[in-house]
């Protein structure tokens, strides 16, 4: 099956990124607070401070969103609760950012992101439950239910008296 390396895979990634979006935002603070300009009348540091807050925030969001997808590849078993929740908004997360750096950055950022969302996709699409039901032949019952053994569910019809 591809569910546990697309779970492995998309795990990674999330904690690349989360690394990487927590070392830019820190990065841009270094920077701000260096260059001593302010932004409209705004405080320097305060906004060196905030980059580097929202960095962390938002390294540690996409930490845990790894760590959920790490769990899915280690139990094998579809996300749920506060889980899925967190994988939904990360993947809501990635197409807005895959809107905004079309324009910003560039394509391979979009391509990134798009690339993510689809990882995140796949993840929450291939542990819905309804693909890991066997397919039986048409017209037969699930095992469990009438006609669990595999025989149609309608009984045949009575013979007819000539």
């Amino acid at each position: 099956m591809v569910r546990r390396p697309v779970a492995w895979v998309l795990a990674l990634v999330l904690f690349a990124e989360a690394l990487g979006v927590a070392a830019l935002n820190w990065f841009l603070g270094m920077v701000v607070d260096r260059q001593d300009m302010s932004l409209a009348g705004l405080d320097p540091h305060l906004m060196s401070v905030s980059s580097k807050i929202g960095g962390i925030v938002f390294g540690l969001y996409f930490a845990l969103c790894g760590l959920v997808a790490l769990l899915v590849a280690l139990r094998d078993r579809a996300p749920a609760g506060l889980g899925r929740v967190l994988l939904v908004s990360a993947a809501v997360v990635h197409g807005l950012l895959g809107a905004f750096v079309w324009g910003l950055v560039g394509r391979a950022a979009f391509l990134f992101m798009v690339a993510v969302l689809g990882l995140v996709v796949l993840l929450l699409v291939t542990y819905d439950g309804r693909f890991d039901e066997p397919a039986g032949p048409a017209g037969t019952a699930p095992e469990g239910g009438p006609g669990g053994d595999g025989s149609p569910l309608t009984p045949p019809a009575a013979p007819t008296a000539p």
